[in-house]
This record gives C-alpha cells, sequence and structure tokens, in this order.
C-alpha cells in the first residue's frame, strides 16, 4: 500500500504568495491512496497524468482555488471537496482511452458561489458502471460533465439559484441522470446520445423567477436543438 498525505495551512501571515501542488505519479500497485488539503486562498493543485487502482482524496477550503488535473485509472474512488467561492475544478478522465476508465466512483461537493465545475469522463473511451454524484450548495455555480456512458450513473443535487448545468453523455451503453434542484433563475442543458441503446432522465427543480431547459434524447437520429 502507498499512501501520500500533504496539508497545506495558509492561516498564519507567513505565507503571502499562492500555494501550488504538481503532481506526477503512475503506479500499477493497488490501494493507493493521496489525500491532499489546501486552506487559504489562490491556490493551485495539477500535474500530469496519475495513473493507479487508487483512492483520491481532496479537500480545498477557500476561495479562488483551483484543481486542474488529467488521470487515467479504472476502478478509483474520488472524493473532491470545495468550500468557498469561486473556485475551480476541472478534470479528465482518460479522454484518448489509452488505459480505460471503468468502474470510477466520483464524489464531488461545494459549499459556495461562483464556482466552475469540469468533469470529462472517458471521451473516447467507456465510463462503465461509472458512479458519479454531485451535492452543489450556493449560487452562480456552473457545472458541466461530459461521460462517455457505458451504464454509468450521474446524479446531482443542486441548492441554489443562478446555477448553470451543462450534460452530455454519449456512448453504446446507456445512462441513468437523476438531476434534483431547489433554486430561481437556473439553465440545464442536457443531451443524452447513447446510439441504439436506452437512456434515462429524471428532474426535479422548485423554484421561480426565468428557467432555461434544453433537454436532447437521442438514440441515433439529427437533432435540431434547442
Amino acid at each position: 500500500m502507498k499512501k501520500l498525505l500533504l496539508l497545506l495551512l495558509l492561516s498564519a501571515p507567513l505565507y503571502a504568495a499562492d500555494n501550488e501542488i504538481y503532481i506526477d505519479q503512475s503506479s500499477g500497485s493497488s490501494n493507493s491512496n493521496f489525500d491532499f488539503e489546501q486552506l487559504g486562498s489562490g491556490n493551485i493543485i495539477g500535474g500530469a497524468d496519475a495513473a493507479a487502482v487508487m483512492n483520491l482524496n481532496l479537500d480545498m477550503i477557500g476561495d479562488s482555488n483551483k484543481f486542474l488535473g488529467d488521470i487515467w485509472a479504472d476502478n478509483y474512488t474520488g472524493n473532491f471537496v470545495f468550500d468557498g467561492n469561486s473556485n475551480t475544478f476541472n478534470m479528465s478522465t482518460d479522454e484518448s482511452n489509452t488505459h480505460g476508465a471503468d468502474g470510477s466512483n466520483v464524489n464531488v461537493q461545494a459549499t459556495g458561489n461562483s464556482n466552475v465545475f469540469t468533469l470529462n469522463q472517458a471521451m473516447a473511451a467507456q465510463a462503465t458502471t461509472l458512479d458519479l454524484d454531485w451535492i452543489i450548495n450556493g449560487s452562480s455555480n456552473s457545472i458541466t460533465a461530459a461521460i462517455d456512458v457505458d451504464l454509468a450513473t450521474n446524479y446531482m443535487d443542486i441548492d441554489g439559484s443562478d446555477n448553470t448545468v451543462t450534460y452530455d453523455g454519449d456512448g453504446y451503453a446507456g445512462g441513468y441522470f437523476w438531476l434534483d434542484h431547489t433554486g430561481s433563475n437556473r439553465s440545464f442543458n442536457i443531451q443524452q446520445k447513447s446510439t441504439l441503446d436506452n437512456d434515462w432522465l429524471k428532474i426535479i427543480s422548485v423554484g421561480s423567477n426565468s428557467s432555461t431547459f434544453c433537454v436532447i434524447q437521442n438514440d441515433q437520429g439529427t437533432s435540431t436543438g434547442c
């Protein structure tokens, strides 16, 4: 078993500059564990491809922090927690289908406003049995997910106003998307495009004022768009 633990505390005035963690890791061993925690503002976690059967835990507490990274890993568990405003989460998992991206269990939790979240999962592979969960509390957040679905599930629980969701799910084996939202002035753009297969979508949205919903389910035809 490998375990790497990094803890950066920015509360002390001694640190005038932002902190950065750069990761370039590869391993064929199983049960690797990586824990990263950054407290404060203006921090960055990024790096080159990381590979392993692993557990990846990230806590970023503060404003204007960034997690930027690409990984390839089958059967990995990722827990990403953000507490603050104007943070950026941008991650891709094996977009080129070099090693596959099966069996992932990914959890993204955020409390705050004006955050931007982007997750690309297996764009040229198949995200077989992906279990993706989002819990977002706050306003003016942007969530974008693109998944090559293969019996994948995508669950979003969003509480707040002026939030935007963009979802693109394609592939050949179908997928399930459940969006549970409370808040006003929301915008949803959802496309499910499992070729010659079934997709499932459930939306529960409670709120007032203006709303924009665009939903396209397409298993082979040509969409006219919204």
